[in-house]
Parts: C-alpha cells; structure tokens; sequence
C-alpha cells in the first residue's frame, strides 16, 4: 500500500515538472508584431544641449546707409605755418589828395642843416667806434675782426657764425694784404682764416676751397715752401690753412688752437646806408 502511494506521488511530481518546462518555454519566445498604435501627444521641452562648434563666416552683408552727422568734435592743434603765398595784383590808384598848405621852409632849413651837421659827428663816432674801439677793419664790401681767443679751425668757424659771420677769405691781393697788416698791428704772427682742403674726391685727390666752399680760383698766397704742397693733392683731409703776419698762407693741422679772423657783409639800407655786425666783439 505504502509503495503504491509513493509512486503516485512521484508520477504526480514528474507530471508537474514536465507542464512547467512546456509553460516557460512557450513564454520565451517572441510573438507576432501588432499594429502600429496611435500617435501619442507631444512631449514637454528637453533641456537645452551644449553650444556647437562655431559656422563659417558668412557673406558681407551690403553696405548700409550714411549714419546722421556726428557733433562736432574738439578744435585740433594750430598747424604749422604754410608757404608765403605769391604776390598780389597791382591795386587800383587810390584818389588824388587834397592840396598841401604852402611850406614856411625858411625855418626847417636851419634845423636841416643842424641834423646834417649831427649825422656828420655821429658817423664820426660810429667810425671811431669800429676801428678803435672794436678793432674793426673794413673794405667797401666787408668787415673784418681779429678774434684774440685761441681755437681749433672747427671752433673758430662756429664762433664766427655764431657772431652773424665766416673765418675770413682772402680771396683778392688787397683783402689779404688788409688781413696780414691787421695781424702784424695786433703785434701777433699767424691767424686761423677761412680756407681748408676739401673731402677727396672718388678719385683720391682733393684740393683747397674757401669758407663757403668755394674754390681757390685767381688768387692764392702759399709761401714759396708750401707751394709746392698746395698743387699736390693734401695728405690729409684736416688741412686748414693759417695767415702769416708777412701776408704768406701755410698749412696747418685743424687740431691746433690760433686766434682767428672772422669776416661780416656790410648790410646795406634804405637810402644807401651801411651798417655793422652787431655780434662782432672780441
């Protein structure tokens, strides 16, 4: 009895296991697809995402429209001063004048001749002036004054244009025979004057020329032993040349310190007067 009931019991458990397996097999596989369902409705907004890489420029846009005119800005610095313009034309004549009263000139005459006789004394005075005082020395075209301060030939040159001058150029017979007896009276014996050699040209010669860079033309005074020199081309470009008391020329190095000679043009004025250099005073 107790050997029946155990085998139902296991044919009931093998029964019961073999309907699970068939059950867990059939939920395993796929079944059929459905029918497309309806369209749900739309959604809430997503959270914005990152910035994505910068585009490609685009095309120039047209050129707008002229903008409305700005205030007026701030008045800028003067500017330099321009060019003197050309001269005007001629005006017309002006009206002729009315009559002029009759000149009682019996007593302006006097006064005249008084002034006359005033300027006479005045010129005296200025002349006394140049030539004692100063130590000027004069031609019709020029001045002349010795400078007692010792200076190389640069220094002088600068002193004299720095005096509204030039080192002297003896450039006629007379105008260095004027300069060597103004030396020789000074009681000195060789001055600094405006001549010197000049750069060497592309060829490797160069020669003499005045203060104003001028040439030696027509007139020159080398002593007999510099003469030679003087038509060789100089051996070096510091070559200045000095003014003997005897009226010879020498040369002499730019470096050495001499006293000097500076020259001034005679500044002409209305009515043919002269004037002097105000500057020149040693």
């Amino acid at each position: 009895m107790m050997g029946l009931l155990a085998l139902c019991v296991f044919a009931a458990i093998v029964n019961y296991i073999s309907a699970s397996t068939e059950v867990c097999t059939n939920t395993l596989l796929p079944g059929a697809k459905g029918d497309q369902g309806e369209i749900g409705e739309e959604g809430d907004l997503g959270k914005l995402g990152k910035d994505g890489p910068p585009g490609l420029p685009g095309v120039p846009g047209e050129t707008g429209l002229d903008g409305e005119v700005g205030h007026t800005g701030k008045m800028g610095p003067i500017g330099d001063m321009g060019n003197k313009g050309d001269t005007g034309l001629e005006g017309p004549s002006g009206l002729k004048g009315k009559p002029g009263t009759t000149c009682d000139c019996g007593r302006y005459r006097k006064v005249v001749g008084q002034l006359d006789v005033n300027v006479g004394k005045l010129r005296n005075a200025v002349k006394f002036v140049k030539n004692v005082i100063l130590g000027l020395k004069e031609t019709e075209e020029r001045y002349y004054l010795l400078v007692k301060e010792p200076k190389r030939f640069r220094e002088a040159s600068m002193n004299c244009k720095l005096r509204g001058g030039t080192l002297a150029m003896p450039k006629t017979s007379n105008t260095n025979h004027l300069m060597a007896d103004y030396v020789s009276q000074a009681g000195l014996t060789r001055v600094y004057v405006g001549v010197q050699a000049q750069s060497k040209d592309t060829d490797g010669t160069s020669s003499y020329v005045y203060a104003d860079s001028s040439p030696l033309q027509g007139f020159a005074a080398w002593s007999p032993e510099e003469e030679l020199h003087s038509r060789v081309s100089p051996s070096t470009n510091s070559s200045c040349v000095e003014l003997h008391s005897t009226g010879a020329w020498g040369r002499v190095e730019c470096e050495a310190t001499m006293f000097f000679i500076c020259e001034f043009p005679k500044s002409r004025r209305r009515g043919g007067g002269r004037g002097t250099p105000a500057t020149a005073t040693s």
